[in-house]
This record gives structure tokens, C-alpha cells and sequence, in this order.
């Protein structure tokens, strides 16, 4: 919980959250302009009580529609309220569509400043350098020269009172003030850039826009939400107390919850101004050194945290509800919707790393269930995740082993052995995957996805370079290690893997009748396949004369496997470097028949250790006797 004392170099700051106007309604409206000025809600793609609204008009609203409501009970209050449907795809909602015209409003905000994507249509900026710079076009006392919008007049300013007809003359001179300290008159250029923006994000997306104007983001978060739609509300250091002193404690972010709950039920407190009364040692020892400071700070409208420069999500994720009879009993039917969720998050990491060329890192399935006569209802399902493999169907493996190792850990909490029974039945009633930890491919490699496409070729995907040549094929190595650590492994009917030579050398790689010439001994995944999903598993050891690797197999067969979830990815890195996990039976022999006639012989010895024959006696006792010489 980033913290910043009072008199700190934040309070110059100026920093803006900008907060589209029912969005998902916005964005039908621009589509279909005959919803526009009359009463219009956005609804869930399920039927059942005309589906649950998640965005409503402000025409609807005026007539007590809100989005707690489902369809049938927001058209009892609005008869002629119009209802559309989210669009849907695999069986969930899809908003694409919603994503695509927040990318739009993203762009125009981040022409004047940082800007930080909080959420689909939430968005911070930190305008400071924009405002010094037009600070120092007009010098002490000269601001009131500069043309003021009409826009800007209409701004709300916390503690200024400005009731009655004299508002927009009264916030003129709060702008154009001369004896305004520095902090102020930023901010007061903070209210013109953000006017400038608003008009043109209304210009060319249709789209109209709050927005709140402070020192901090906790408070600029605060302000946007004051006045709506289409205003914008500034709080100047002097009006915080002020501003914060009658604010629901549950209204502050991080305060909703339990820690929340606990200040109101164990102190009394329901406002912000009653949590300014306590010390900040009382709130140390009450809640801790941590806790204890943060909770001071906020209630003094300290808030340190900084403008994270990103346009794009910091995660991705895909989920479904199953409330009530719709939720789920039985691991079939979990899988299906993991398949479902897998299918449209993989399309959006695809579309990620073609367009914005990154890559995530974490896969990780969260959930909530219930068991029927459960003893303790406040148990959650275990949230877990594992290194992120790319490919659809690896996605889905990985999320079901996932899936598993929290749905056996969750029933462990009732002393349920098994995935239940009669007595202790449980139910999925929410599920969601999300990748997370995205990382941009580094400068100077092509896209992954060049390197499993059938019509590439990878001579045409890295090119000898003078940089290259000089460093050894660093670039080579870089994009190498980048599909190793990703564990991208691809394969195709036709081609099987393709992969990168490790040659340490930006030369042209000829391409080869059998698969394994595209890997290099001790490091290279080798392809098999089980249920339709193909799996890397890696082997290591020094080359044998017919340029395979020579394996450390255990005479018995012994088979090594390790699991997706976090024990097992941990497990997998501490593999000795002479071992070779894999399942005989779920090798793809269709991969073997590609390779050379004088190497098929020796893989499949590889996998299918002769047995020393026996010749036949009569009797088990002639096992035991001496050799016939």
C-alpha cells in the first residue's frame, strides 16, 4: 500500500481518472443511434428473468432502473425501456466488442500524459509535466489571458462555493487566479487539459466521459464519480478534509471488504472523517504497522501511489457464472466449460502477441464452490496456477490438472476423500482463467508465431546481420530461449514441431524430412501425444553416434511425471540432468515414422527396450538350471 506524507513532492502532482459514462450502453447507442435520450439497458446473454443488466441509461435510471435488476423487473418500473443483449460466443458473453472501443478512448487520453488502463473504461492519467509545461507559457498572474472552453466552466471545484448563477464565473477565477499557490494553479491547467481531452474523446468516439482532478489517484478516483455524466470534479489540497470528512468508509478503495467491516463493526466507524480521529499508533497496534499507516494516510487523502505507464491489460482472463441449478456437479462438465474458457483466452493471447507482441506467463483458474451440508460455508476453493504453455489444447490440460489439484485440496477441508458422494455433494457455481505477468518479446526478435506457422520458413524469420555475426547470434539465442522458457512447441500434420537450431550462428537452417533435425541434443522437446493434446517433455545428454541423444533410462522402465500445478512446475525445474521423463504409451508414433529408416530402429529401442530371450523349457525349475555348454 503505497504511502506518501503530507508535504511531499506528490501534492504537485496532477493526476486525473477519466471514467466513461455507462459504457456498454455507449457503445450500443453508437451502433444503433435510435437508442440515444431514451430509456436503454445492457443485459447478460442468459434468458432467464430477462438476463441481469449490467449497464443502464441515465434515462432508465431515472426511472428507478438499476443494475441489480434482472430484465423483467427493470421493464415493470420502465415499460418502454429497450434491452440489449451482450453479444455471445462459446456459449458465454463476448465483449470484444466493448474491449475494442475502450482501446479507442485509451489512445486519444494517452496523447497528453501517462496514462494507465485501470479497467475496460476506467483510465488514469498523470498530467503533470503537460500542466508545468502550460504553466510556463503564461507567467505569474498572466493565466487569466488564456482563452478559458465553456467546458471548463462547468467543472465542479471541492470547497468552492459557487452555487447559483454565478458558477461558471466563479470558476473562472478560480482558474485564472494570480495569488494561487503553485499546487492550485497546476492543478487549475489540469482542468483545461482534461476538458481538451474529454471534447476530443466525445468528437471521435461519440463517447462522453467524467473525470476526476487531484494530487493523487486515490482521490482523483474519488472526484471522477462526484458529478456524472459528463462533468469532471476537482479537489484541491485545501478542500480534501473537507471533501473526505463525510465519505462512506466503504466508499475508499481496499475498504469494501473485510477490512472494511472490521472498522465499522469493532470501532465505529462509518466515515472517513470518523477514521481521521484515531492516531496513527492506535490504528498500528489495532491493525498493524502496515495496515495502521495506510489507514492513516487515506484518511488524510495521502496517497503515494504512482501512474503506471501501460495502454494495454495487465492480465487476461475468461469466466462464466453458474448461479443456482446451473451450477456445476460433476468434473465432465467442469471440463467442457475449461474448454470453452481455454478456447476464448487463448484467442486473446494470440491476438496479444500478434498485435502488441507480448507474451504472459501464469495461467491461473480461481473458483467458488459449495458442498451440500457443508459444516463450514466460509471455506473458498483454492485459487492455483502454474507456468503458462501456449497452445490451445495445452491450456486446457493445464487448467484441468489445475482444476483437479484445488477441487482435491478444497474437499480435504470437509474430510471428503473422494470427489463426492450423496452426502457431500459439491457445486462449481463461478470459474475463470486468467493469464497474467505479460512481458513484452524482447527488441530485436521476430514473433514467436512466425516459428509454427506451415507456410514460414524460419531462414526468412532470422536473417544474418552484421550484429549478429559480431555477437555470435545473440538474437538467435534470445528468440531460442524466449520458446524454451514459454515451452511454445507447435505441432502440425504435415511438418510435425518446428523449432530453432541451436547453433549459435545466425545461419540458414535447411529444412529437414525428419523431425529431429530441428533440435539440438540436451535441450530440445520432444513431441507426444495423448487425448488429442500434445505435450513437451524434455529430454538431455550427450549425442550418440546417430546424433541422439544418449538417455539415462532406468532398465526397468520407470516413467517420471510431474503435474502443472505449482509443486509439480517446481519439481520439473529441479529435474536431474540426466533423466528423461516421458510415457511410453503416449509417444506419437506417427513422429517416429517420420524420421530416416536408419534411425527409426534405434528410437523405437529408445522406447521399447528389448528383452533378453529365454528359451523355452518345460517347468519353471528349468530357469534355474545350469547353461547347456
Amino acid at each position: 500500500m503505497p504511502v506518501a506524507k503530507a508535504g511531499s513532492s506528490s501534492d504537485s502532482r496532477v493526476i486525473a481518472h477519466v471514467d466513461l459514462d455507462c459504457f456498454y450502453v455507449q457503445v450500443e447507442q453508437r451502433k444503433r443511434p435510435e437508442l440515444r435520450g431514451v430509456p436503454a439497458a445492457v443485459v447478460q446473454y442468459n434468458s432467464w428473468k430477462g438476463g441481469g443488466l449490467i449497464a443502464v441509461s441515465y434515462e432508465a435510471r431515472a426511472y428507478g432502473v438499476t443494475r441489480s435488476m434482472r430484465g423483467d423487473e427493470a421493464k415493470a418500473i420502465c415499460p418502454n425501456i429497450h434491452l440489449v443483449q451482450v453479444p455471445v460466443a462459446r456459449g458465454k458473453a463476448d465483449l470484444s466488442t466493448y474491449r475494442e472501443a475502450g482501446s479507442e478512448v485509451v489512445s486519444i487520453l494517452a496523447r497528453r500524459g501517462r496514462c494507465e488502463r485501470a479497467s475496460i473504461d476506467e483510465v488514469y492519467l498523470d498530467l503533470t509535466d503537460a500542466a508545468e509545461a502550460l504553466l510556463a507559457e503564461y507567467p505569474p498572474g498572466q493565466l487569466e489571458k488564456k482563452p478559458i472552453d465553456e467546458e471548463a466552466l462547468n467543472s465542479h471545484i471541492s470547497g468552492l462555493n459557487s452555487m447559483g448563477d454565478d458558477h461558471n464565473q466563479r470558476v473562472k477565477e478560480w482558474i485564472s487566479r494570480g495569488d494561487a499557490d503553485r499546487r492550485d494553479k497546476l492543478l487549475a491547467c489540469g482542468v483545461l487539459i482534461v476538458t481538451d481531452l474529454r471534447k476530443q474523446v466525445l468528437q471521435d468516439t461519440q463517447f462522453t466521459c467524467s473525470a476526476g482532478i487531484a494530487h493523487n489517484k486515490m482521490l482523483a478516483k474519488l472526484a471522477s464519480g462526484m458529478h456524472k455524466p459528463a462533468q469532471q470534479t476537482v479537489v484541491p489540497q485545501s478542500a480534501v478534509k473537507e471533501f473526505l470528512e463525510l465519505l462512506p468508509i466503504k466508499k475508499m478503495k481496499q475498504l469494501g471488504g473485510k477490512l472494511g467491516n472490521q472498522l465499522q463493526n469493532e470501532l465505529g466507524i462509518r466515515t472517513v472523517g470518523d477514521l481521521s480521529k484515531y492516531t496513527e499508533q492506535k490504528l498500528q497496534e489495532k491493525f498493524g504497522m502496515n495496515n495502521g499507516t495506510w489507514l492513516w494516510n487515506i484518511a488524510r487523502g495521502i496517497n503515494g501511489e504512482e501512474v503506471e505507464s501501460r495502454l494495454l491489460p495487465k492480465s487476461h482472463g475468461s469466466g462464466k457464472r453458474f448461479p443456482g441449478p446451473q451450477s456445476l456437479r460433476i468434473v465432465q462438465s467442469v471440463e467442457h466449460w475449461i474448454n470453452k474458457l481455454s478456447e476464448d483466452l487463448c484467442e486473446r493471447l494470440n491476438s496479444d502477441l500478434e498485435q502488441n507482441k507480448r507474451i504472459a506467463q501464469t495461467l491461473t483458474l480461481h473458483a467458488t464452490a459449495f458442498i451440500s451440508n457443508g459444516t463450514d460455508s466460509t471455506k473458498k476453493f483454492p485459487s492455483k496456477s502454474c507456468p503458462l504453455r501456449y497452445g490451445q489444447f495445452k491450456v486446457q490440460e493445464d487448467a484441468m490438472t489445475l482444476f483437479r489439484s484445488g477441487l482435491r485440496e478444497y474437499l480435504g477441508f470437509f474430510g471428503v476423500n473422494a470427489f463426492g458422494n450423496k452426502q457431500n455433494e459439491w457445486r462449481i457455481t463461478t470459474l475463470s482463467l486468467s493469464a497474467s505477468k505479460i512481458v513484452c518479446i524482447p527488441s530485436g526478435t521476430s514473433s514467436i508465431l512466425k516459428y509454427f506457422t506451415e507456410d514460414s520458413d524460419i531462414t526468412a524469420s532470422i536473417k544474418p546481420t552484421e550484429e549478429s555475426e559480431r555477437d555470435g547470434g545473440s538474437k538467435l539465442t534470445e528468440v531460442k530461449t524466449l520458446i524454451q522458457e514459454q515451452d511454445a512447441c507447435v505441432l502440425d500434420d504435415n511438418l510435425g514441431t518446428r523449432a530453432l537450431e541451436n547453433t549459435g550462428e545466425a545461419a540458414p537452417i535447411q529444412r529437414m524430412p525428419t523431425i529431429l533435425r530441428f533440435f539440438s541434443p540436451g535441450d530440445a522437446p520432444f513431441p507426444i501425444k495423448k487425448q488429442g493434446c500434445f505435450k513437451s517433455l524434455h529430454f538431455s545428454g550427450a549425442p550418440s553416434s546417430s546424433g541422439l541423444p544418449q538417455l539415462n533410462q532406468r532398465g526397468d522402465g520407470a516413467i517420471k511425471r510431474s503435474a502443472c500445478a505449482n509443486s509439480g512446475s517446481r519439481a520439473e525445474k529441479h529435474l536431474r540432468a540426466d533423466e528423461w521423463k516421458y510415457d511410453v504409451d503416449e509417444i506419437d508414433h506417427s513422429v517416429i515414422d517420420e524420421l530416416p529408416p536408419e534411425i527409426q530402429e534405434e528410437v523405437r529401442d529408445w522406447l521399447h527396450p528389448r528383452s533378453r530371450q529365454v528359451k523355452q523349457r518345460k517347468g519353471i525349475a528349468a530357469y534355474f538350471l545350469p547353461k547347456p555348454s
